[in-house]
């Protein structure tokens, strides 16, 4: 029975560890695996002898495994993960360097059985049943699977006095059921009200409504930090269990006020992904479905009329007073009011189909629903999983503070003015290309060198090993998939892969990752400043003006008419493509994977002055573009 997995986690029962994986089957079921596991860890060799007073409840053995610098390593496995994270202190108190002692069980499981959105559980197992949920399968066979899931999505809106103290209605919209259920006296005519005669009651029939709808992904505007807060409040005050996953556990929270963190809900078995958020994302901007979309601000009046030609029933400054109103004196209009904010929403993401993109994206990383934006959780799950084909382990998450900032791509300075036919040439997907070309891998990376035989010295000598490295072959993998997804014309595959590969630099940037080297995040940036530059170079030593540059692109002056410069755009184009097979070849003994591309013409163009000087403004410009042979 092939399944997606919705929600991962574990737990510790009897002081035994069990990954519990919560999902939806194909046959449109919800399920739980639930797999006793045994967490474990690794040490160097080495430091077995200095490790093992520490070792007396743990077992320990030998294994083919090594570290990136080569030394064999210990596992130690333990029965439960608490005792396991236990001797993780105990062994850093004692400068014993641990690898892979951070990952939770529940990835563990996922990354060793090469687990990622979607499952297959083996035919013909016994199952148990629950007032929750469907199917209870106790330790089954799992293996990978590539089935598409047909997610139940409820979208819930509550509407409230202007002081919010008093509850008036709570709203739930899904593919086949609306309900709005409103506390009031008044015997109401429309056939989707339930009356709730206290906020109790309304709170407690909403409840189990939503455990019986069972859905996947629960959803609103802004939707954790206002609605499900308000809820998680008035259930403690009515003393009513905040309990709406699929188990017993209590729903958390974790309200973010800063603008760069987002607000999370911990919903047993489901999840709640909040779809301001999700349209929010700064990478999905330029996604398919949303790139035509413009919005004026992100209220949900704004977006749902950007992209659904329609918005809420009132508007303005003074809704809530009007929403007050209507309690009053029209409650079967409030409740209509209610209820047409749940649909925007759940409308807005079928059109965009941002759930989509996010089932996309897990099925890529196998991080969960409301992880796929960790983007160095998403780096992880596929780079430990490729280290581990190699024999390699990777070293235990711990901070490293960054004393400096990275430096970033090449703008270069500007001659002010009006230009014609200015060619511009783009390096396709630069940084991820610059890793593949010169190998820029944690695994290859080599802070110490005593001789630069087979070796590749970066500009900022940051020194990699000449091998095939873990992370080019990743990207290769992805994009070789990118490729067939567009062959496909599966144009969110092809976003989603996208979005995934240009998160690799920043990964590798950050303090916060596992592989964090400030010398080899720099060498990435530092070949790209030496590649855009040696482009220039080249293109003006064939008499062609380079009027400007910016991190991966080059902006050239032919004084040409419009179809010569067209022609030589293409010409340009595949001789310094031809000139990095050569280089490349010559100076690294590498493949080059560095391609640029002819992108456009620009007819007339205007490059600014900066105020109070002669030199032309950096990342500003404007110009009148050709579009096959129309000007635009």
């Amino acid at each position: 029975m092939k399944g997606f997995i919705v929600y991962p986690t574990y737990k510790n029962i009897e002081d035994r560890t069990y990954v519990q994986l919560f999902g939806r089957l194909e046959n449109g079921q919800s399920f739980v695996t639930q797999n006793l596991i045994k967490p474990y860890l690794f040490i160097e060799e080495k430091q077995l002898k200095k490790a093992k007073p520490l070792l007396t409840s743990f077992k320990t053995e030998k294994t083919k495994l090594t570290n990136f610098q080569d030394k064999k390593v210990i596992k130690i496995s333990s029965k439960s993960q608490t005792d396991l994270n236990k001797l993780q202190r105990a062994l850093h108190k004692k400068e014993i360097q641990t690898y892979e002692a951070d990952i939770k069980p529940h990835f563990r499981f996922m990354i060793d059985n090469n687990l990622l959105g979607s499952i297959e559980i083996e035919e013909h197992i016994e199952y148990e049943s629950s007032e929750k949920i469907d199917r209870i399968y106790k330790n089954p066979t799992i293996t990978p699977s590539n089935q598409k899931p047909n997610l139940k999505i409820a979208s819930i809106d509550i509407e409230t006095d202007d002081k919010q103290d008093n509850l008036y209605c709570i709203g739930i919209y899904t593919e086949k059921h609306k309900e709005v259920f409103m506390v009031t006296n008044k015997k109401l005519k429309k056939p989707y009200i339930t009356s709730c005669k206290n906020e109790h009651e309304c709170l407690e029939k909403f409840k189990s409504k939503l455990i019986e709808l069972d859905p996947d992904i629960i959803t609103g505007w802004n939707f954790i930090d206002f609605d499900l807060k308000y809820l998680k409040e008035k259930f403690e005050k009515n003393k009513i269990l905040f309990d709406l996953g699929r188990d017993n556990s209590p729903t958390r929270l974790r309200i973010e006020a800063g603008f760069f963190r987002t607000s999370s809900a911990d919903i047993s078995g489901r999840q709640a992904l909040d779809g301001l958020s999700l349209i929010r994302d700064p990478f999905i901007k330029e996604a398919p479905t949303i790139k035509n979309a413009h919005f004026k601000t992100f209220t949900l009046e704004s977006v749902s009329q950007a992209i659904l030609k329609e918005g809420k029933l009132i508007k303005g400054k003074q809704r809530h007073k009007e929403i007050g109103n209507l309690y009053k004196t029209n409650q079967e209009k409030l409740a209509e009011y209610n209820l047409q904010d749940c649909k925007l929403v759940y409308d807005i993401l079928e059109k965009t189909k941002m759930i989509d993109l996010a089932v996309e994206r897990s099925m890529l990383t196998g991080m969960p629903l409301n992880r796929i934006t960790a983007s160095i959780a998403s780096f992880d799950s596929l780079y430990i999983r490729n280290a581990r084909e190699k024999n390699l382990v990777s070293p235990t998450t711990i901070f490293k503070e960054r004393k400096e900032r990275i430096k970033g791509g090449y703008v270069m300075k500007t001659k002010p003015g009006i230009y014609h036919n200015v060619l511009v040439l783009d390096f396709k997907s630069l940084y991820p290309s610059i890793i593949k070309t010169f190998n820029i891998d944690p695994s290859s990376y080599l802070e110490k060198v005593k001789s630069k035989k087979n070796i590749i010295e970066s500009p900022n000598k940051a020194y990699f090993k000449n091998q095939s490295g873990i992370l080019p072959e990743i990207i290769s993998k992805l994009h070789e998939a990118r490729e067939k997804a567009k062959h496909e014309q599966r144009e969110l595959s092809s976003y989603a892969i996208k979005i995934i590969m240009n998160s690799f630099f920043g990964v590798l940037a950050s303090p916060n990752c596992r592989y964090y080297s400030l010398e080899m995040a720099n060498a990435i940036t530092h070949f790209a400043q030496m590649i855009i530059k040696l482009t220039a170079k080249k293109i003006e030593e064939k008499g062609y003006k380079v009027i400007y540059s910016d991190t991966d692109s080059v902006f050239i002056d032919t004084n040409l008419g419009e179809n010569k410069a067209n022609v030589l755009g293409l010409k340009i184009q595949n001789d310094i493509n031809k000139f990095y097979e050569n280089f490349v070849k010559k100076e690294y003994n590498r493949k080059s994977y560095l391609e640029l591309e002819f992108e456009k013409q620009y007819l007339s163009f205007l490059l600014p002055a900066t105020r109070k000087s002669e030199t032309g403004s950096k990342k500003r410009y404007a110009g009148l573009k050709e579009v096959k042979g129309k000007e635009r």
